[in-house]
């Protein structure tokens, strides 16, 4: 009698487990993916910090990439190219086994295109959030000038001796984390620092045969006040890209919203 309650109580809590995990997935494992997250310019590997812990909590490989001339590094920035950047992210793509999702925020966005443009079989999808995606021979500097809805206009750039240009200090709250707490906002003004000026002027050249034959994803940020909504539906419109979400959040949905991007990215990699 012992035994055969003994073996009562194990099928029950198997059948309560299997209930359980059946409940968790839908009856669907979850897909382990490789993301790669760039950030952008006077920024740094912090900002993705919420988004990438979510993505591994759900089980994926996440890399951050830290710029170069960005964070802890004290690469010089007059030695600093687009091509340092881009080099930076393929090495880190690299290093992972399989294809990536490879995101770009702002500047980001410059950089990921030049990523696929040299290594387009890596890639699964090309993410843009809140991003600068070119067409062949632009540069962020190039783009920028073309958004008359941006709040960041030249009269607000500091060019600097050492190959740096700055963003007065009293407009990058209102320019980058308008929409943020005062902790963030915080955050954002103790972790600035100054971005390297030659990879905003570098200009990227991109073919159809390699960065047009990777799918790309565009995030919408609609508070932005850096690259204007009016901008990013252009460019979107440019590239004929398909898949297009939107947040309403300013330039930094990762520290604004950080759960609703980690949600559109796993949404991306389904």
């Amino acid at each position: 009698m012992k035994k055969l309650i003994l073996l009562l109580l194990s099928v029950a809590t198997a059948a309560i487990m299997f209930s359980s995990c059946s409940k968790k997935y839908d009856g669907i494992k979850p897909i382990v993916k490789n993301y790669v997250l760039v950030h952008g310019a006077w920024q740094a590997p912090y900002v993705w910090d919420a988004v990438k812990t979510t993505l591994i909590n759900e089980g994926n490989n996440v890399t951050v990439v830290e710029l170069p001339g960005h964070g802890s590094d004290n690469t010089t920035p007059s030695t600093i190219t687009l091509n340092t950047y881009r080099d930076k992210v393929i090495d880190a793509m690299s290093k992972m086994d399989g294809k990536v999702i490879l995101v770009g925020h702002s500047l980001g966005g410059i950089i990921i295109s030049a990523v696929a443009e040299k290594m387009p079989a890596k890639i699964e999808k090309l993410v843009y959030l809140a991003a600068y995606l070119p067409v062949s021979q632009q540069s962020l500097f190039k783009i920028a000038t073309t958004d008359g809805g941006s709040q960041l206009t030249t009269d607000k750039l500091i060019f600097n001796s050492d190959g740096t240009v700055d963003v007065q200090r009293d407009q990058i709250v209102n320019l980058f984390i308008q929409d943020g707490s005062a902790q963030i906002q915080s955050l954002v003004l103790q972790n600035y620092r100054p971005e390297p000026t030659i990879p905003l002027t570098d200009s990227v050249t991109l073919t159809a045969a390699n960065f047009g034959s990777v799918e790309k994803v565009y995030i919408k940020t609609l508070l932005d006040h850096v690259v204007s909504p009016s901008l990013q539906n252009k460019m979107i419109a440019a590239a004929n890209i398909k898949t297009v979400y939107q947040l309403n959040t300013g330039h930094s949905a990762f520290l604004v919203k950080p759960d609703s991007v980690a949600i559109l990215l796993t949404k991306v990699g389904q």
